[in-house]
């Protein structure tokens, strides 16, 4: 007979698979850490709830290349990625988006966003674009990418639908081009700020005449040509 001091607290006695349902409910990273620490149930109960998540978002989170990859390497089931740029200074790198490509989940993801991440370069959307075969929504807003992440996403992601490219003034014609005649399903593509000429955009109408441009209306007159000009 065990004594009362031998008994395990009662915390400690919860089933795995609650303290799972539990940890999966958990919104805040800094709570799954601390979670993750106390004990090795909780450590074991915190790294399969990461495998059942399907949506991972680190917006508005301090972090960095470490803290996003060891997360998204245990999310196994992972469908929608949201690295946005978040707190100043906290981005994930190309070495970042290398050591991401090499995760389980990647070939599943539906949903990816790299808004605003402006450390980032072709090297690293290239590599970890190539594997992210199932994608069907992208938002590269606000990075510096150039054509050559257009040519690998047109290569790799024949399930596109969407796709944000604000602000992405490197980007030519040629990229575009190329994304929209190999995408097929793509329907939205928003190119607000973008350095290209509004001939380009008719052109891509001609490619795919149900194709969205954003923001919308601004294919009604050559008036807004001006828009363009200002970046």
């Amino acid at each position: 007979m065990s004594t009362r001091g031998d008994e395990e607290p009662h915390i400690d006695q919860l089933p795995i698979e609650l303290l799972i349902h539990i940890f999966t409910r958990l919104t805040s990273f800094k709570d799954l850490a601390q979670a993750s620490s106390v004990c090795g149930k909780w450590r074991q109960g915190v790294k399969e709830s990461l495998g059942r998540r399907e949506i991972l978002r680190f917006a508005g989170w301090k972090i960095n290349d470490d803290s996003v990859t060891r997360m998204v390497l245990l999310a196994d089931g992972l469908k929608e990625l949201d690295i946005s740029r978040s707190q100043r200074g906290c981005q994930v790198t190309d070495h970042g988006l290398c050591r991401l490509s090499t995760a389980k989940c990647i070939c599943n993801l539906s949903s990816v966003s790299l808004w605003g991440s402006t450390v980032i370069t072709d090297k690293g959307v290239v590599q970890m674009i190539s594997k992210a075969t199932s994608l069907q929504h992208l938002n590269l807003g606000g990075t510096f990418i150039t054509d050559l992440s257009m040519f690998a996403i047109a290569n790799s992601c024949p399930h596109l639908e969407t796709i944000v490219l604000w602000g992405c003034r490197r980007i030519t014609e040629n990229g575009l081009v190329a994304l929209v005649k190999k995408c097929h399903k793509l329907e939205s593509i928003n190119v607000l700020g973008m350095r290209v000429p509004l001939d380009c955009f008719n052109r891509l109408l001609t490619i795919n005449p149900a194709l969205k441009i954003q923001p919308e209306g601004m294919l009604l007159d050559d008036e807004r040509v001006h828009i363009w000009s200002i970046f």
